[in-house]
């Protein structure tokens, strides 16, 4: 047993000697960043090819939870155009883009493999179109479209009552 050892001195004898090297640098993306110039693009741009990637995926419902869906058929009761950005969140830091998207399933597809397929279609569709790394696809599944509610939504048409033409 050593006596009188302090936490210096233990810290001292198990720290690699002269370790002086410094950091390694963030490794550039040649893609976007080379000897002529640098690229950036903008987290919109990455967020609509991921929304529109995540749409193309069989089994797919809708994008979004339910505030997002909300406020786009608002948005699309008033003639606007569907924004294929709802449901997806993306940070782009030193050309590697990190995308957070959220789902509807439709019932019956298994949903692990639903999760991945959308992953690979993503992750695809950013890196070949942008040159961005993308280093990770977070996806949630906010709910399961069943059969029935798709039959509700075409039936629900008005009905005309006697006495009036």
């Amino acid at each position: 047993m050593a006596e009188n050892t302090t936490p210096k001195d233990v810290a001292e004898q198990t720290a690699p000697a002269n370790d002086t090297t410094p950091a390694p640098a963030p490794e550039r993306n040649k893609n976007l960043e080379t000897d002529f110039g640098t690229t950036r693009i903008d987290d919109v741009v990455v967020s609509k090819i991921a929304g529109i990637a995540a749409r193309e995926v069989s089994g797919v419902a809708a994008l979004g939870g339910g505030g997002a869906r909300m406020m786009g058929s608002i948005r699309e009761s008033f003639g606007a155009s569907e924004d294929v950005r709802q449901g997806v969140s993306v940070e782009v830091n030193n050309g590697t883009a990190s995308i957070d998207i959220a789902i509807i399933a439709e019932y019956g597809v298994a949903i692990h493999e639903l999760a991945e397929a959308i992953r690979r279609n993503i992750m695809n569709a950013v890196e070949r179109m942008t040159g961005l790394s993308v280093d990770r696809v977070d996806v949630v599944v906010h709910d399961v479209k069943l059969p029935r509610e798709e039959d509700e939504s075409t039936e629900a048409t008005p009905a005309v009552t006697q006495g009036q033409a």
